[in-house]
């Protein structure tokens, strides 16, 4: 049975950290390989490729902790870039547990200044079947918690 790819999740999240910083965290491999993917997956350093323009790319590969055969290749391209406030871009993905071959996913990240040198972030990603969007906002709330760790020590 296949399941309709109709589903698009959305998250807002306030980080206590300026846009600047929490921008740098998605552009900068050297922020991004700490926090990226849920929990019980990591970014190796050597997989992160980043060139945060239109028309440039972000490619990763998140690896299973427990199983470093568990491995999934995201191969994004940028289609609007404004630095510090925007982020949008096509993400091509493979190896999601539980499924098989390749997702196209478009993902929006949207950074507001907000008072106190806060930031909020507004993503929004899809098209994903219900179960995938759930785990998939599952696995970036998770990412967030150690990005709000991250951002935290960075200040």
């Amino acid at each position: 049975m296949t399941h309709a790819m109709t589903h698009e999740i959305t998250l807002t999240r306030v980080f206590d950290a300026p846009p600047e910083l929490v921008y740098r965290a998605f552009v900068d491999p050297d922020q991004l390989c700490p926090w990226f993917g849920p929990e019980g997956f990591s970014v190796p350093y050597e997989s992160v490729h980043i060139d945060a323009r239109p028309g440039g790319y972000q490619r990763l590969v998140m690896v299973s902790d427990d199983d470093p055969t568990v491995r999934s290749p995201i191969d994004a391209t940028f289609s609007e870039v404004i630095e510090n406030e925007l982020l949008v871009a096509h993400q091509d993905v493979e190896g999601i547990p539980g499924t098989t071959g390749r997702f196209r996913f478009h993902l929006r990240l949207e950074f507001h200044a907000e008072p106190g040198g806060k930031t909020r972030l507004e993503l929004r990603q899809g098209p994903f079947t219900e179960q995938m969007g759930n785990d998939t906002k599952t696995g970036w709330e998770s990412s967030f918690t150690k990005l709000d760790s991250l951002l935290r020590r960075s200040q």
